[in-house]
């Protein structure tokens, strides 16, 4: 295996796995990682369904033992059938929408600009929420109704447009309709399982024909690198959230995204799409 396509694996795996449960696009991330390390083709893209894979399984690992008592109270603990229901509400919004609009939005939207653009709109939002004065009513994902899974389900499906962040839509989401920072940025982890779970498949199913023997040293080295820094970023993030709030994601959003225009429309970097 090419060390240079190693390393680029390795590299973009550490971008999958430090932006997924940040409230900052790894969806845009990878578009301008891949952009720049000219690793943006139809092998690159199932290569980033590959290691978002592993990022899911660092949150399955870091909430096993929760997980597992769900799964065993599936079929008899009311509990837990109220936990599950809540995640399918609020995964269906994000997949209707995604099998309605998905392939348009990939085609129009998929590109450094258009990325860099919603990073720094993004950015707004998160400062104006931020602005708000926060009214607690749900202090844990036990408490919430099938309403507020709703609405969740419906903040997270913004995150079709890239560089919003499913993460980054779906806490913001959560604080607005009265979530604690803990209640709404854990529910945004527990819904990343459905989400991108299906996605990985559905996305692996469609690009079968591109499955390739050669590339599992490629597919092993991103898959394990996105596993080891998604699962050290939510535990970060955890602890993070205890005494901060979101706003320096969303300064870095708006210098991130500035770079990246700046870059384009000087000429410093030629973006795929500009």
């Amino acid at each position: 295996m090419d060390p240079i396509l190693l390393l680029k694996a390795l590299i973009l795996g550490i971008v999958e796995g430090l932006t997924e449960f940040l409230p900052i696009s790894s969806t845009g991330h990878l578009i301008l990682a891949g952009d720049l390390l000219n690793f943006n083709d139809d092998r690159g893209k199932l290569f980033e369904i590959v290691i978002q894979f592993g990022a899911i399984l660092a949150v399955v690992w870091e909430y096993r033992e929760r997980l597992l008592k769900v799964a065993r109270g599936a079929t008899s603990d009311p509990a837990a059938q109220k936990f599950l229901l809540n995640l399918f509400v609020a995964f269906l919004p994000l997949a209707i929408l995604g099998l309605a609009f998905g392939k348009a939005i990939k085609a129009n939207l998929f590109n450094p600009i258009a990325v860099a653009t919603t990073f720094i709109v993004g950015a707004l939002v998160i400062l104006w929420a931020e602005r708000r004065e926060h009214k607690i009513r749900i202090q844990t994902v036990e408490e919430m109704s099938l309403a507020d899974a709703l609405k969740l389900g419906i903040a997270q499906a913004f995150a079709l447009i890239p560089g919003t962040s499913r993460s980054g839509a779906t806490i913001i989401g959560g604080l607005l309709f009265g979530l604690s920072r803990k209640a709404a940025t854990e529910f945004s982890f527990f819904l990343a399982i459905p989400t991108l779970g299906v996605a990985t498949f559905y996305q692996l199913y469609k690009e079968r024909a591109l499955l390739n023997a050669d590339d599992i040293g490629m597919w092993v080295v991103g898959f394990i690198s996105a596993f080891i820094s998604a699962f050290l970023c939510v535990r970060w993030l955890l602890r993070f959230i205890s005494s901060h709030d979101f706003v320096p994601f969303a300064w870095y959003r708006i210098a991130f995204g500035l770079v990246v225009l700046a870059t384009a429309q000087f000429g410093w970097v030629q973006w795929t799409a500009n």
